[in-house]
């Protein structure tokens, strides 16, 4: 896994490469390269049309996954080749040779005089076992999760909400993930608070560019 900027991810085994909300915040070539792209929800941080533009030019008939609300936006994109897929909490798609199952509906809850939108999280089967990006809520998969793609940090969350996301899935290890607003006094804050409160779980913050077995 190599970890782009805020929330996005790259995924690749066996020659096949799976991208995950390439946003407004990651790099414009993000996804530039996928097989297969998957996005959360509509947030910019998290689906950006100009990334999966480049995605879809440079490999026309890359796939895309996402929630129907977000699909039928995407007609430009399969204009130019893209193959668009709406899931939903409960599908099991083969996304780019991975194994994937869609957990979660609703965005977080950021003010109760904001609208809460759909949100979807993705758990992809690995070698190692079960890595989960959740987007922007803190959903627990039924599934056992050996890797938790965990926001650390974001509008609608505080920091003890993470910790007890963290006891719930109980993964092995956690990566952060929506860490784009932290400045590196921040981020160290976090980790500390993290490793301190929730010691069984392997915290790690990549920076973007650097990566991580799973």
């Amino acid at each position: 896994m190599t970890k782009h900027g805020h929330a996005c991810v790259r995924l690749e085994r066996d020659g096949a490469t799976l991208v995950i909300d390439p946003g407004g915040f990651s790099e414009p070539d993000a996804a530039v390269g996928a097989d297969a792209i998957a996005v959360t929800h509509e947030h910019p941080d998290h689906f950006d049309l100009d990334r999966l533009r480049a995605a879809v030019r440079a490999r026309p008939g890359v796939e895309i996954y996402t929630h129907a609300g977000i699909a039928a936006q995407l007609d430009e994109l399969r204009d130019l080749g893209a193959r668009v897929h709406a899931v939903a909490h409960g599908d099991t798609p083969r996304i780019a040779g991975f194994d994937a199952h869609v957990y979660g509906e609703r965005h977080a809850v950021i003010h109760p005089d904001i609208p809460v939108i759909t949100n979807i999280g993705f758990r992809i089967d690995t070698s190692a076992g079960g890595v989960f990006h959740p987007g922007d809520a803190l959903t627990v998969p039924e599934d056992p999760v050996t890797t938790l793609l965990v926001p650390v940090q974001a509008p609608w969350s505080k920091v003890s909400e993470v910790i007890d996301y963290l006891r719930r899935v109980a993964p092995r290890t956690a990566l952060a993930i929506h860490d784009g607003l932290l400045n590196e006094d921040g981020a160290g804050i976090y980790a500390r608070v993290l490793k301190m409160t929730v010691a069984d779980v392997d915290y790690t913050r990549l920076l973007p560019g650097e990566q991580h077995d799973l």
